[in-house]
């Protein structure tokens, strides 16, 4: 009996594809901003519990940093969007839609090669 332990699943790392460069740009951004309207947030929470004059200005300077951080998460989507337009996606098909298409393709060609009847010529040869 084997006593050994073994994991329940074999992990195959995978390798991610690298974000394109304005992509990647646009949600390094994003993470900065939203990061900092996290801090603002927690200050303007703890100053307004500590009765600080600043807990105005800083709910203030949150609520404007949430657009700016609202915005920042958009942007990242439709740089993605964008860059998707424009650049296409690479996709590699799996051998069974190819083989259908090469079945497809094969039957095109077969009904090409074929010599079509004229229907003119049809029409004459019935008269």
């Amino acid at each position: 009996m084997d006593t050994g332990s073994h994991p329940l699943w074999e992990h195959e790392p995978r390798p991610r594809r690298r974000m394109p460069d304005p992509v990647r740009t646009a949600a390094v951004r994003s993470v900065i901003i939203v990061a900092i309207t996290l801090i603002q947030a927690m200050v303007a929470f703890l100053c307004t519990l500590a009765g600080s004059w600043l807990a105005f200005p800083a709910v203030l300077s949150t609520v404007a940093s949430t657009v700016v951080a609202t915005w920042g998460v958009l942007d990242v989507w439709v740089t993605r969007q964008v860059w998707v337009q424009r650049h296409g996606v690479q996709s590699q098909p799996s051998s069974t839609a190819r083989e259908l298409r090469r079945e497809r393709r094969r039957a095109r060609r077969a009904a090409a090669r074929e010599p079509r009847e004229d229907p003119a010529r049809i029409d004459r040869a019935a008269a």
